[in-house]
C-alpha cells in the first residue's frame, strides 16, 4: 500500500470513529443520532472533526499515520482538547463527567486501531 493511501485510510478511519463518537453520544442522549432536522450529529461531531484536522496538521500525521504513540496520542490530545474548546465557544456543553467520557472513548478510538495495527504487524 502507498504511503499516501496509508495516511488517507488512516485519516478517514479516525474521522469515522470520532463521527461514530458522536453518534453513540446523541443516541445515548437524545435517542436519535441525527436529531431534528438531520443536523443533530454534525452539530456535535464538527468540533472534534475540526480538531481531528488540526491535530492531523500540527503532528505531520501522514508521515506516520499508524504510529500509536508518535501519532495516535498526539492526534488524541488535540482531537479532545480543540473540540471541548470549540465546543464550549460555540456554547454547547462541556460538563467534566463529558469530558472524561470524550477523553477515553476517543483513546481508545484513535490510539486504539493503531495500537492494534502495531500488534498485529508483529
Amino acid at each position: 500500500m502507498s504511503t499516501r493511501r496509508a495516511a488517507l485510510g488512516a485519516f478517514a478511519l479516525d474521522a469515522l470513529l470520532v463521527t461514530v463518537f458522536a453518534a453513540i453520544g446523541r443516541a445515548t442522549h437524545e435517542g436519535d443520532p441525527f436529531g431534528p432536522g438531520g443536523s443533530g450529529l454534525a452539530q456535535t461531531a464538527w468540533p472534534f472533526l475540526v480538531s481531528l484536522v488540526a491535530g492531523w496538521l500540527i503532528v505531520l500525521a501522514w508521515r506516520r499515520p499508524a504510529a500509536a504513540l508518535r501519532t495516535g496520542v498526539p492526534v488524541w490530545a488535540i482531537t479532545v482538547a480543540g473540540g471541548m474548546l470549540l465546543r464550549a465557544v460555540s456554547g454547547q456543553g462541556t460538563a467534566v463527567a463529558f469530558i472524561v467520557v470524550a477523553a477515553v472513548t476517543l483513546l481508545a478510538f484513535l490510539v486504539g486501531w493503531r495500537a492494534i495495527a502495531a500488534l498485529r504487524r508483529r
